[in-house]
């Protein structure tokens, strides 16, 4: 498989394609800090992304998007198994020729090719509202015409859609609650790897100046590992919610942190180590609406189902459109809007700013809105995206590059060896507990000509 690797001084994406020898790499085509013949190895490469990544990460404004291959890597390296992604929904019993050309029609025009379920879902919910719209004056179903086909009875097939959108919900729900039981069910020796390498990933972007803000992690996801791994390396996470028992989702965003007061420094507080706000952009599996709010519930990472959760939390019977996974049961304006519309607020209010680094990782691009908000991030000149990647099948990734036209505030890391979460942590990421000593001691090395990156095998002149 074909690497690819654009740093700050790549004009575009350099190919990099197995050599003879095994873990090596050659490039195909011009680069300009080695040539064709050259025998490219990961140590030569690390000389390269990691100081660079060390660079960007000590930005004012820190943040990282991750999405699905997060989850998809972990599963894969705690359980052997590759996932089995999203699937879809066969044999639904309303509407399904309807449902399943819109969703056809709107993954291909988003540039996702064939969708799944969460499309059905999103689906199902726009096709409950227009027959809410044509239904609300509770009209009976008019004697249909002499030799013609019976009218459709809307009011029924509202209430068979209802029932469709809650089994739907749930067979969504259960299906991220079986990839977090097989993280859990694991072999104990790489599962412990597996959350070793997970922390390490986490740390390297949260160790970070005092006087720089805070790392702020965004996902898409739905399960609870990034929880789970900041809970194994003790890291705070900081969220909109508020409360010990049921925990609420508030809308006013208090700059509520952590902080302490050294000795010596006229008494001025400096951030506390292990901590970073974090935000799930299209809601969680232990996320539920109630009484007007969204509380989060107490649901064991790995639990088989959150049916009897839900029992618990609700008035004995689990209402599975209840559960404020994206796109959930939206029944009016207000739901629609909220409270996604305060959490993509965040992102945009965190990477659109002066002096600001996003790093996306297992992020597909298949989001507009996130996508838009990358884009104007971008027309601010002192960003910069870093993309990291395990694979780009759809090509959304490199459309996203050439289409931006902000090649320059670009990095990219691309491709199995790249995009691997092992090989990621043990040659590009920086090491955690970056400080401003260390900073310094390498810039004292770097100016006396200890500290430069080797050139690669074979060649005299390369950069």
């Amino acid at each position: 498989m074909s690497q690819y690797l654009k740093l700050g001084d790549d004009q575009s994406p350099v190919q990099l394609d197995p050599h003879s020898e095994v873990g090596a790499f050659k490039v195909v085509g011009h680069c300009a800090w080695a040539k064709p013949e050259d025998k490219i190895t990961p140590d030569f490469l690390r000389s390269r992304v990691e100081p660079w990544l060390t660079a960007l990460f000590q930005s004012e404004h820190l943040n990282i998007l991750i999405g699905a291959g997060l989850s998809s890597a972990i599963q894969e390296s705690a359980t052997g198994t590759k996932p089995q992604g999203m699937g879809w929904i066969e044999d639904l019993k309303v509407c399904k020729a309807e449902i399943d050309s819109y969703v056809a029609k709107t993954a291909d025009a988003s540039g996702r090719g064939k969708g799944n379920i969460e499309d059905q879902i999103r689906s199902i919910n726009e096709l409950i509202k227009g027959l809410e719209i044509l239904t609300v004056q509770n009209l009976p179903v008019p004697p249909s015409p002499p030799g013609a086909p019976s009218y459709r009875n809307l009011k029924s097939e509202l209430v068979e859609l209802n029932n469709e959108l809650t089994r739907c919900l749930k067979l969504f729900s259960d299906s991220v609650s079986y990839g977090e039981k097989l993280i859990r069910d694991a072999n104990n020796d790489l599962k412990t790897e597996t959350f070793n390498y997970l922390v390490s990933f986490l740390m390297s972007f949260s160790s970070r100046t005092a006087t720089r803000d805070r790392l702020h992690i965004f996902t898409t996801n739905y399960d609870r590992i990034i929880e789970t791994g900041a809970e194994i390396a003790g890291l705070r996470l900081i969220d909109r919610f508020v409360g010990t028992i049921a925990p609420i989702f508030r809308s006013s965003r208090l700059e509520v942190d952590y902080h302490y007061n050294p000795p010596g420094i006229r008494g001025e507080p400096r951030y506390l180590e292990g901590v970073a706000r974090f935000t799930k952009l299209h809601g969680s599996l232990d996320w539920y609406a109630t009484e007007g709010a969204i509380r989060r519930f107490g649901l064991p990472f790995g639990a088989s189902s959150v049916e009897p959760f839900l029992q618990v939390e609700t008035t004995g019977t689990a209402n599975y459109q209840q559960l404020m996974i994206y796109p959930n049961s939206v029944k009016d304006r207000e739901t629609s809007e909220y409270p996604y519309v305060e959490l993509f607020r965040d992102l945009a209010s965190a990477t659109c700013r002066p002096n600001s680094t996003l790093v996306t990782y297992g992020y597909s691009f298949g989001d507009e809105h996130i996508n838009r908000l990358i884009i104007d991030m971008l027309t601010i000149p002192s960003t910069h995206i870093v993309i990291i990647a395990y694979g780009d099948p759809l090509g959304r990734i490199m459309r996203f590059i050439n289409d931006s036209g902000r090649k320059a505030q670009i990095s990219l890391l691309l491709g199995d060896h790249f995009g691997d979460l092992k090989k990621l942590v043990d040659f590009y990421l920086p090491k955690a507990a970056i400080d401003r000593s260390s900073i310094r001691m390498a810039e004292l090395l770097k100016s006396r000509g200890l500290y430069r990156a080797t050139k690669p095998n074979n060649s005299e002149d390369a950069e």
